[in-house]
């Protein structure tokens, strides 16, 4: 529970500055009055006194959502656009096909059929892939390339779609893939949510590591002459 309660701390530290217009500060009481069932004085005041809260801190918990969101805003949202683009080659997505096998000879007998058309790519997968592709035809995704082993993400990048990769290993595995279609990544509405949540959560990650540190140093006896 203590780094939790000290992630609090530092978050409304961050927001302490963090000011909301006339008109977000009334929708988010409203919001938080209808959550909490306090909508009428009464019932408010009945809260309040449980809790031991005035109105002014009862004001900035409602509002601290608000408020967490436009200190996101204010302090990466300018920054948005290269941190996608250096996010961008794991953001990007990816529908493939694959065959796994740990048998060399297999793995070669597979790629000769596939590539003189003798049967499917999916069709061989149902059959000889020993993983769970082997449900569904050996087609996997969409996923982020971020999702695949390293190996295979990079193999998957330098395709195009239709080509068939050689047996390559892949960690235990020997794979043949086939990059059925790349999906670019795109900066919308979504994933700048998104990535406002990634570097704050990153800042608030480093903040407690930044902490922890101190407090080690400072907890750590010093050292004494023998």
């Amino acid at each position: 529970m203590l780094p939790q309660f000290i992630q609090e701390i530092l978050i409304d530290q961050a927001i302490g500055a963090i000011e909301c217009t006339p008109e977000e500060t009334a929708e988010a009481c409203e919001q938080f009055y209808t959550q909490a069932q306090i909508g009428d004085e009464k019932a408010r005041k009945t809260w309040l006194g449980r809790y031991g809260m005035s109105e002014e801190q009862l004001q900035a918990l409602a509002t601290r959502g608000v408020r967490i969101e436009k200190f996101k805003q204010e302090t990466w949202a300018p920054k948005l656009e290269s941190y996608f683009l250096s996010r961008k080659n794991q953001l990007d997505k990816v529908i493939y096909s694959l065959i796994r096998t740990k048998d060399m000879g297999i793995a070669q007998e597979l790629y000769f059929r596939i590539l003189e058309g003798e049967q499917s790519l999916g069709e061989l997968a149902r059959t000889y892939s020993q993983g769970p592709e082997a449900q569904t035809d050996g087609l996997i995704g969409p996923v982020e390339l971020s999702v695949p082993h390293p190996t295979l993400a990079q193999l998957l990048t330098l395709s195009q779609p239709g080509q068939l990769c050689p047996p390559t290993r892949v960690g235990e595995w020997l794979v043949l893939v086939r990059l059925e279609k790349f999906i670019p990544a795109q900066l919308d509405e979504a994933m700048r949510r998104r990535l406002l949540d990634e570097c704050f959560n990153t800042w608030l990650s480093d903040q407690l590591e930044k902490l922890g540190s101190i407090s080690f140093h400072h907890s750590t006896p010093a050292s004494t002459a023998s």
